[in-house]
């Protein structure tokens, strides 16, 4: 069935079966202004991205390094785009400490989100109706504990030239306390022995 709103008015106005003069209803003192019994939309669009949110944190999921590197593998990353599962999983444990429920919010108004942080400047659609969304999805999309989404958006993003060097995040330091614009993959991963990150994983 359809939903109507209906208004209704005061008393004074439903009594005596018709409807008077709105000046001299205003002159009496018996004049309301009508009220809606219906939210308005931009209400309602509210309140169902707070449930989205609530949803979402409960479906929150922190893995576990070789249980990360598992579902990481049955996705296909290991070797696409000559990147190895090691990368994957030094990369998400730097950017979200493999929290599928991170996000972290730029000063720019962007947020990182996800196990991964992908940014939503670019890849994903979030209140900003004018990005790009290069990934064709929300970014609440990416929150998922499953990761289906996260894996084909990160697919998407290593394509870029720079590859992994793609990935960043805010992070605090010593001499910006506030948080500073550094490179997750290149400040902590690329370049460094990364067998670590799956030993004993029974992949």
């Amino acid at each position: 069935p359809s939903v109507s709103c209906l208004s209704s008015q005061s008393p004074a106005l439903s009594q005596g079966g018709g409807v008077s003069n709105p000046a001299s209803r205003m002159e009496g003192g018996s004049w309301a202004p009508r009220r809606w019994s219906c939210l308005p939309g931009i209400t309602l669009l509210a309140l169902a991205s707070l449930l989205s949110c609530l949803l979402t944190s409960g479906q929150a999921k922190v893995y576990s390094r070789c249980e990360l590197a598992r579902v990481l593998q049955d996705f296909g990353l290991d070797g696409f785009r000559g990147y190895s599962l090691a990368d994957w999983v030094c990369l998400a444990y730097f950017a979200s400490g493999f929290n599928t429920a991170a996000v972290d919010h730029e000063a720019d108004g962007s947020t990182n989100n996800g196990i991964f942080q992908i940014n939503s400047r670019k890849w994903c659609k979030n209140l900003n109706p004018n990005v790009p969304n290069m990934c064709q999805m929300y970014c609440s999309d990416l929150l998922n504990p499953n990761l289906k989404d996260t894996v084909i958006c990160a697919m998407k993003i290593i394509q870029d030239p720079q590859g992994l060097g793609t990935w960043h995040h805010s992070m605090a330091s010593q001499s910006n306390p506030h948080g500073n614009f550094r490179e997750v993959w290149r400040h902590h991963c690329q370049g460094k022995d990364l067998s670590d990150w799956v030993d004993g994983c029974e992949l």
